[in-house]
């Protein structure tokens, strides 16, 4: 797989915080570090406890 992001090729993956990118670890450590990171994280939650499972994300910060 390639990195959405990064275009870097991995074996290994997850699903951005911020939006419907797949990324790679490397990428996911950068974000977890973001100052919006729990924002994000907060409003995924939310939109899970109300039952939008299909939530695209408050979309990736320029700085990212």
């Amino acid at each position: 797989m390639i990195c959405n992001r990064c275009s870097t090729e991995t074996n290994i993956h997850t699903r951005s915080m911020f939006n419907e990118q797949d990324i790679c670890m490397d990428c996911k450590d950068k974000e977890m570090k973001h100052s919006d990171y729990k924002k994000a994280q907060d409003a995924d939650h939310q939109q899970i406890r109300q039952g939008n499972y299909n939530f695209k994300g408050i979309g990736k910060p320029t700085n990212l």
